[in-house]
């Protein structure tokens, strides 16, 4: 459940510690007080992007060979085909490399993104390294027993995984907001709540009754409707806080999103990742009953109140992932991008129904403070455009000035998915719902065979449609 009134969710993990006005009276209730949020995702993919990069040597080029050179050796990534499919060719390639005491880095075969007629269907990279004066006559004897030999610089991709159990992986967490080592924890000083026995039903009555009296008004009517089947089916009221595997089987039977639950904030590469397979990673932490309006770090409010009813749209779910499926092999630089556009969508997002402004996004669900100050006259409300939001600065220690509205669900996927389009990758990725796997889209048989599952799916929609005709 999304935290009252901070909607932050720290960049570093990459959902919204929500905080809320200071409530311990009424007036802090009409004029909540913003307490800063610990970090922001964003910021936090900032760092990673810093972090992971390293500078890179400046590579020359000798008649079109992109190689690096370091003691008088020239170091590149060399790729090439064989001329045929007889072991001989490989063999005479290779004799290249002992003819010149190249040193072999690294070997790896892979199927040719352009395979010939008469030519090998595999590609060798090679990454090696020559004496810097034997380059241009080393190349040349290499071109003369291979095809479309080339050297380029090569492109490093992020980890990312390939199948739903790999997400055990992603655990890099950014912080763990510990109450038995953190003094700024509001329970660090009470025994019974660090012992994991809080008493939490003051705080959490506060929270709920407070926003559910919001949300007839302030809050979209897809969140109202998942709202209703919650409180229904999973537990939800001002007295109890849901078990998260009740919570995971209504959005999996919803559209298919599982909870999974997590220590604390997670590196937003990692938390993205993890979207891509509709699985939302979720806080177990709830605040402490002297602050129940605030939360420093996303906790159980934040998560149960905010993020779960919006996942149970199928349209808005699939938004989520669209952005997770995305961030599969991006660099730091999208990465961050992408945490930016999650933070101004899924964290602090307005649409517009039926002509009227209504909040979407989490943090706002969650922070009373701040789903008041959204719907004011106050912020400045520009149109949703992905690329602009991309890049928009944050704030993480008051509300935000700036918030983006979509003409509606629907038109933000389309938009996002122009977008993703454009982050440049060697590849393209599709998720399998079947075997719950990504599936790499690399090459034409690929996608053929894709196409060709497509094509199934259509023939059966055409004949559900022939019998109601």
């Amino acid at each position: 459940m999304p935290t009252p009134n901070s909607s932050a969710s720290s960049a570093k993990g990459f959902r919204r510690a929500v905080s809320e006005l200071d409530s311990k009276q009424v007036e802090a209730l009409m004029s909540p007080r913003f307490i800063g949020r610990r970090q922001s995702l964003i910021e936090d993919a900032r760092k990673e992007r810093e972090a992971a990069a390293a500078a890179t040597d400046a590579a020359e080029s000798t008649e079109m060979i992109v190689f690096e050179e370091k003691d008088g050796r020239a170091i590149l990534n060399l790729f090439f085909m064989l001329k045929g499919a007889k072991s001989s060719s490989l063999s005479r390639a290779f004799k290249v490399f002992e003819t010149f005491e190249a040193k072999i880095h690294h070997l790896e075969t892979r199927p040719s993104k352009k395979p010939r007629e008469g030519a090998s269907e595999l590609e060798y990279f090679v990454r090696c390294e020559v004496h810097s004066s034997d380059l241009t006559t080393f190349i040349s004897s290499i071109k003369r027993v291979s095809e479309d030999v080339r050297s380029t610089k090569e492109d490093k991709l992020h980890w990312f995984p390939r199948k739903i159990s790999e997400l055990d992986k992603c655990h890099h967490l950014v912080t763990k907001f510990d109450p038995d080592l953190d003094l700024d924890h509001p329970g660090y000083s009470d025994q019974a709540y660090r012992q994991h026995v809080p008493n939490i039903c003051a705080a959490q009555k506060e929270v709920y009754t407070t926003l559910k009296s919001l949300y007839p008004t302030h809050a979209c009517k897809e969140h109202l409707e998942a709202f209703y089947l919650l409180e229904k089916f999973c537990g939800y009221n001002e007295n109890n806080i849901p078990q998260l595997e009740d919570v995971s089987r209504f959005l999996k039977e919803r559209t298919g999103f599982q909870v999974r639950p997590v220590a604390g904030l997670l590196s937003a590469r990692d938390f993205l990742a993890s979207l891509a397979f509709r699985v939302f990673q979720c806080t177990q932490y709830i605040r402490h009953a002297s602050s129940p309006m605030h939360s420093p770090e996303p906790d159980c409010c934040h998560e149960l109140l905010g993020h779960v009813p919006m996942l149970a749209d199928k349209t808005f779910a699939q938004f989520s992932q669209d952005i997770g499926l995305a961030s599969l092999g991006a660099t730091d630089e999208e990465i961050e991008k992408l945490s930016t556009l999650y933070w101004f969508t899924v964290e602090f997002g307005l649409c517009k129904q039926n002509g009227i402004i209504k909040a979407y996004g989490a943090g706002l669900l969650s922070s009373y403070g701040e789903l008041i100050h959204s719907l004011s006259d106050e912020p400045e409300v520009r149109d949703f455009d992905p690329d602009a939001a991309a890049v928009q600065p944050y704030q993480d220690q008051s509300y935000q000035p700036v918030y983006f509205v979509s003409e509606s669900f629907s038109d933000a996927k389309t938009k996002l998915r122009s977008y993703a389009a454009r982050i440049r990758r060697p590849f393209s990725v599709k998720y399998d719902p079947y075997t719950h796997s990504i599936e790499l889209l690399d090459n034409p048989q690929k996608i053929h065979r894709s196409l060709e599952n497509v094509r199934d799916e259509l023939h059966a929609l055409i004949d559900a449609l022939n019998v109601i005709n």
